[in-house]
């Protein structure tokens, strides 16, 4: 595909929506212009299947982590050796999704930083990029984000983007990129709009986070890589942007941060 095509940077293809149809529904991302996709890691017992996914597939590249709301029940949510050795697969080009979830009571505060300067750990030693999860943790998450930068550079992105504009800035200014989902499609996400205005062009990503938030004009449905198209669309559409335009740079700042992709 041509450098326009658009790569959903964040989807979680072995999740049952989507792992009993998958040669259907890659193959309506690839009639949208999608043309990769990341599949993401959230528990360590279960990384196999996105690695499997990954192998399967030219086009599907993975990550493995452990998500905040499985902190206090992963064995080895804290464990830097075990993390490395599920994190050693040529298609495993992150690390993630980690990080801050204190909306839902899945998981003690401590759990989660614990589990989350782990694998930021294991990032910064694989020279990974780490995929943040952050909800209702906008001022602990920007602490650890600086205090761990400071401990040694790592990179990464704030994914599936929605929190506030004092995160997105103090991300940014430890390197991160930013991405966007279909939220950002929602008639009522003018804060987030008006966030995705002011973020380097550099420094923006999207994604769907299939099966979940699928963006308008298919919003109450399973989400799927193909529906990407309408968040870059939206995206493009904030930017004052052409959609080929604004789908260059996306997939070019993708490529940069998951640097062991290959798009060929």
């Amino acid at each position: 595909m041509a450098d326009t095509a658009i790569i959903d940077s964040h989807a979680h293809l072995d999740y049952p929506q989507l792992a009993g149809d998958l040669p259907a529904v890659l193959a309506r991302a690839n009639a949208a212009g999608v043309s990769h996709v990341i599949t993401i890691g959230v528990k360590l017992s279960t990384s196999d299947a996105p690695k499997k996914i990954a192998e399967a597939y030219d086009n599907v590249w993975c990550s493995v982590g452990i998500h905040p709301h499985e902190a206090g029940n992963e064995a080895d949510a804290c464990n830097i050796d075990a993390i490395k050795a599920a994190a050693d697969h040529p298609k495993c080009v992150a690390i993630g999704e980690a990080g801050l979830d204190y909306f839902y009571d899945y998981g003690r505060p401590d759990q989660q930083a614990a589990s989350f300067r782990a694998q930021i750990a294991v990032a910064r030693d694989m020279q990974l990029p780490i995929i943040v999860h952050s909800r209702d943790a906008d001022e602990d998450m920007a602490a650890i984000l600086e205090e761990e930068m400071q401990r040694g550079a790592f990179s990464g992105v704030m994914h599936c983007f929605s929190s506030g504009a004092m995160l997105a800035k103090r991300a940014l200014a430890v390197g991160f990129y930013i991405s966007f989902s279909g939220i950002l499609t929602f008639n009522k996400s003018t804060d987030l709009q008006a966030i995705a205005a002011e973020i380097p062009l550099e420094r923006i990503l999207v994604e769907t986070d299939s099966p979940y938030l699928a963006p308008t004009p298919h919003r109450g449905k399973s989400n799927e890589p193909a529906f990407s198209a309408h968040t870059l669309a939206k995206l493009a559409e904030i930017r004052g942007l052409p959609v080929a335009e604004m789908a260059a740079i996306t997939r070019q700042n993708t490529a940069r941060l998951f640097s062991k992709m290959r798009l060929s």
